[in-house]
């Protein structure tokens, strides 16, 4: 510090020795010293550079020697994040300059950099170089100086991704936005939102706003949502309108919006059932249980243990709304050697002795599969894909190969023969009977009654 303070009073006091005598101090080397002219930056617009953004630099060129100069040169020597700018020259010339100038008669010259796009925040060095004659020696002296630059950095923000393109109808799903700082300086106070025109798309267990307090820059943030698509909405692709605001380093508040694409719709859902057998045949129904149309539904058996299929193994039932229902018929019957089994509790294959079929009648000749048949759908979902969906259904069936309810052999729509149905033929003729009794017995009574009262029949009456 000492050394420093020292220093400087000697280069004072030489500067005031020489003003007084009026010659100019010179170098060992016999140049003129480099303070005889002197080079300031007046003015910076913008105050600070902006990365991606050309700057304006006005130099003050002061000759404060005692000699008058000639030729002066001041030239740039920008480095990163610093570069020339396209139509500006790097250097410029002052023809001439009065020894002992005030700051009002000094030179102005004014040079434009560009600041690259990329650059950080900070300050940054740049070299200024002049070169300039002495009218009384002619002599050539170069000088150089450095300036700091300020650079304000990059403030930008945008929505890099977003975590779902689809989502189903009436149904919870979650939406993730991610919000990346993409710029080079820290954002503050930012405010995420996002909303669906035709209000199809809505979040819920909050609302669309969203707050970040702080961003770093390249740093990303998660900004989570829950949303339901209304169940009467039509699928389809749906505009959602994006909306961030942020505050720069001077507190001034600025805007992106973007928009991003959200598909409603897509998969749905089935329920088959067994129906009923007829004339060889056993039909499903199968329901559209989802919230989205099906397109070309075709229903298949597929290939599986316990089953066979004579004749075509699928059918093409057209288009399903959701809440629809169509019926699919298959001529279906288990296969030989399958995994059914006999309801007696023999081995497969193995018929039932005279005993047992006593004992459990029509039901020792029924066999029932142990795997659930499976049906499977393929259709067109709402995006345009081919679905594939397998379903199972409980059915039983006969010796002979026909389907029956899960419910038991017998039932109402098996094809076992009028005998099924004998116990009900019973059934109603047992009460036709008892009907008919309990009114011959009602006619005796009114008859033994009518006698007690003296009423005779109109041929046993005298005129």
């Amino acid at each position: 510090m000492r050394k420093f303070s020292l220093l400087t009073f000697l280069l004072l006091l030489s500067t005031f020795l020489c003003l007084g005598v009026g010659t100019a101090l010179g170098a060992s080397n016999g140049n003129i010293n480099s303070a005889a002219v002197q080079v300031n930056v007046t003015n910076q617009n913008p105050d600070t550079a902006r990365p991606g953004e050309p700057v304006e630099l006005t130099l003050s060129v002061q000759n404060i020697g005692n000699d008058d100069l000639k030729d002066v040169k001041v030239t740039l020597n920008p480095e990163y994040p610093f570069s020339k700018l396209s139509g500006e020259d790097l250097e410029k010339s002052i023809s001439y300059l009065n020894a002992r100038q005030d700051e009002d008669d000094a030179g102005v010259l004014k040079f434009k950099l560009m600041t690259d796009s990329n650059a950080s925040e900070g300050t940054y060095d740049l070299d200024i170089v002049t070169t300039y004659k002495s009218e009384s020696s002619s002599t050539t002296v170069t000088t150089k100086q450095t300036v700091q630059i300020e650079v304000q950095g990059k403030e930008y923000a945008q929505v890099v991704t977003v975590s779902k393109a689809d989502i189903d109808i009436a149904k919870e799903e979650p939406l993730e936005f991610i919000v990346t700082n993409t710029g080079t300086s820290p954002l503050k106070n930012l405010v995420f939102s996002w909303t669906d025109p035709k209000g199809v798309v809505l979040p819920v267990y909050s609302d669309n706003t969203k707050h970040i307090k702080y961003l770093e820059a390249g740093q990303s943030v998660k900004v989570d949502y829950t949303v339901m698509a209304d169940v009467s909405a039509d699928p389809g692709l749906y505009t959602l309108n994006v909306n961030l605001s942020y505050e720069d380093a001077n507190s001034n508040s600025k805007n992106i919006q973007t928009t991003a694409g959200l598909f409603v719709g897509g998969a749905t859902d089935f329920d088959v059932s067994f129906s009923e057998t007829s004339a060889g045949e056993t039909s499903f129904s199968v329901a559209n249980v989802g919230n989205n149309i099906a397109y070309a539904v075709k229903v298949s058996i597929p290939d599986q243990d316990g089953y066979k299929v004579s004749g075509s193994s699928s059918t093409i039932v057209g288009n399903l709304e959701k809440g629809d229902y169509t019926i699919a018929s298959f001529d279906v019957s288990n296969s030989q050697g399958g995994t059914g089994g006999n309801t007696t509790g023999n081995s497969p294959g193995t018929p039932p002795d005279s005993s047992q079929a006593d004992a459990n009648g029509a039901s020792s000749n029924s066999m029932s599969s142990s795997n659930p048949l499976k049906v499977q759908i393929e259709y067109t979902d709402a995006k345009g894909e081919r679905e594939t969906v397998t379903k199972e259904v409980n059915i039983e069936t006969t010796s002979s190969g026909n389907m029956t309810s899960a419910g038991g052999p017998g039932g109402p729509g098996s094809s076992s023969g009028i005998s099924s149905y004998l116990p009900y033929i019973g059934l109603l003729i047992i009460a036709g009977g008892a009907f008919v009794y309990r009114r011959k017995i009602h006619e005796k009574i009114q008859v033994m009654k009518a006698k007690k009262s003296g009423y005779k029949k109109p041929e046993d009456q005298k005129i």
